[in-house]
């Protein structure tokens, strides 16, 4: 089972909360968060319950009405289940960043309320992909990131970063 991390406008754009996202984007959100849900990919999230909070910030713990808030309901429910989720240790450090970020100055003006993924891939063992949608800073980073190993991918290929 092919792990993964889920940055939260995967689960935004499924809910068709991101005006900007063709049909197509929406399409291949939902069916990322689909094959994660029905076991065909594992879910790599951080033990300190940093990314299930965002989650649950942005999206509700009901399962409802969309499939972004399906998955959180999900993740609530299978976070703890090896089978289906690893949960791996991430060390916050003051300033919103990570022990586990890279210390690059290249990276210095990338969002600090990303770098929880990037810590979460440089940790897991299998350096699983980050998937995005629609997120600008993963494509303005892309190259910085993968220098350090980190690897993004984008589910939303027709989507024009500005």
């Amino acid at each position: 089972m092919e792990p993964v991390i889920v940055d939260t406008n995967i689960a935004l754009v499924a809910n068709k909360k991101q005006p900007n996202a063709s049909p197509q984007c929406v399409i291949n959100c939902v069916r990322e968060l689909m094959a994660i849900r029905q076991g065909v990919k594992k879910l790599v999230i951080d033990d300190n319950g940093l990314v299930f909070d965002e989650y649950r910030r942005n999206l509700s713990l009901s399962g409802q009405p969309g499939v972004g808030d399906l998955f959180v309901k999900w993740v609530h429910d299978y976070q703890y289940n090896s089978q289906r989720c690893d949960r791996v240790k991430i060390t916050p450090i003051p300033g919103d960043d990570f022990a586990e970020f890279p210390q690059d100055p290249q990276l210095a003006n990338f969002d600090r309320s990303d770098r929880k993924w990037v810590a979460i891939a440089r940790v897991h063992p299998q350096n699983p992909p980050i998937l995005n949608a629609v997120d600008s800073d993963w494509k303005n980073f892309e190259f910085e990131l993968n220098q350090h190993g980190i690897i993004v991918e984008f589910v939303c290929p027709d989507f024009q970063f500005k």
